[in-house]
């Protein structure tokens, strides 16, 4: 039987840290000590820390990508005071699991899920595992996927009660970028709508651009022991 299966964040990142370990730690063993002349270089506890460092990196980001990011899915949605009956928007939802897990708080409300499904970002990634993931979630009759970018959506204004985000915002790669994606946000957000996104970077930027609308926002974390990078939250409520 298939499994859900919410995907392995930045899976590539992961590969490289453990490839670089695994060189590190057989340089170190080959080549304990390096000589260049009179001068011999050893090579040996700075490899071992070196290795390790990019073993633990890689680790974590697994960590969280199995049990981490459940949490902090949990911890976003737990901002939101429900009524069931909200239009919610997963900005960048991967394999859905914040559009997922906010369609299962929801009566008659709809949670639509956005995304250009790039791989490099998240394992697996596409809107056919999104679905399927869905499906066997028992959400599928809340949820609706869309090709979409957050820099220029097809939604009108003042469509959403909720708009949700997690790592997705810092892979826009100029500033100028991000601060678009942040005014759409407000565009697209109710008159007392609130926007949750979570990041490892820019999150003071995203807090500025939301108050430059008119939002009143806040920043709540950092969380550093569940997290990996460690994640922000920025909740912004539109006026």
């Amino acid at each position: 039987m298939k499994k859900i299966n919410y995907g392995v964040d930045a899976p590539k990142i992961i590969i490289n840290s453990f490839l670089i370990a695994i060189i590190l730690f057989g340089i170190v063993i080959i080549f304990p000590v390096v000589k260049i002349g009179r001068s011999n270089i050893h090579f040996f506890l700075f490899g071992i820390i070196s290795g390790v460092a990019f073993l633990l990196n890689g680790l974590m980001m697994l960590l969280y990508a199995r049990i981490g990011k459940f949490r902090h899915r949990d911890r976003m949605l737990k901002l939101i005071n429900w009524t069931g009956y909200e239009m919610v928007l997963d900005v960048g939802t991967g394999l859905g699991l914040l559009m997922n897990g906010a369609a299962k708080l929801l009566k008659s409300g709809k949670s639509i899920g956005i995304d250009i499904w790039n791989k490099e970002d998240l394992s697996k990634n596409s809107s056919d595992k999104t679905m399927l993931n869905a499906k066997m979630e028992g959400v599928a009759g809340k949820i609706e996927i869309k090709d979409e970018n957050i820099l220029k959506t097809n939604f009108q204004d003042c469509y959403f009660d909720v708009v949700l985000s997690n790592l997705c915002l810092h892979n826009i790669n100029d500033k100028e970028g991000r601060k678009k994606a942040c005014r759409e946000i407000h565009r697209i957000l109710k008159h007392n709508g609130t926007a949750i996104i979570s990041d490892f970077k820019h999150c003071k930027e995203y807090k500025t651009e939301f108050q430059k609308s008119g939002m009143a926002a806040e920043i709540i974390g950092t969380y550093y022991f569940d997290t990996f990078p460690p994640l922000t939250i920025i909740r912004a409520v539109k006026k």
